[in-house]
């Protein structure tokens, strides 16, 4: 048997490595601030709060997405279907204009989202703190809409598709 690696003090590159190993779904944060648009790729977005419906992305901390996201106040969610690997990249660019190519719809409040995402979600921002070096943000969702599809994947650095083992779907427990 395999002695297990040694313990260490992680540092940010063992971080980005440890959670690089946690397999996660892909979605674009988008918000629109004195009419320019802005918007990243992100992998830190979870449910908080089904009643009522709340959710938290995290952002590096500086970016022109997360400073425009906190000057509205508002934010849009969409969640990339599988074959959406390309708008990932394109959003995960530092700078240039990521809103030249591709499509795109808007929320009930003119927020844009990726057009034919399988989730797009429209959020209030109902608190916003400063953690290490991210800016963590929680959204009250406002507006919602979901499409049947397999979400795109993202793992080790890779992005690829969930292979399921042919289980019955787990029930939730609500």
């Amino acid at each position: 048997m395999a002695l297990a690696p040694t313990f260490v003090q992680p540092d940010g590159l063992a971080m980005r490595q440890a959670m690089g190993r946690f397999l996660t779904g892909v979605a674009v944060v988008t918000t629109d601030y004195e009419g320019e648009q802005c918007g990243m790729t992100i992998n830190s977005l979870t449910s908080i709060s089904l009643d009522p419906p709340i959710l938290m992305v995290s952002l590096n901390f500086g970016t022109r997405t997360g400073e425009a996201l906190a000057a509205s106040g508002r934010f849009a969610i969409s969640i990339l279907g599988a074959k959406q690997e390309a708008v990932a990249r394109q959003f995960a660019v530092r700078g240039g204009a990521r809103f030249d190519a591709g499509e795109f719809d808007t929320t009930p409040a003119g927020l844009p989202v990726v057009a034919c995402a399988l989730s797009q979600l429209e959020c209030e921002v109902a608190h916003q703190y400063t953690i290490g070096d991210h800016e963590v943000f929680f959204g009250r969702v406002t507006a919602s809409r979901d499409r049947a599809g397999d979400g795109l994947a993202f793992n080790a650095g890779k992005f690829g598709s969930f292979q399921d083992f042919n289980h019955d779907a787990m029930p939730w427990s609500f």
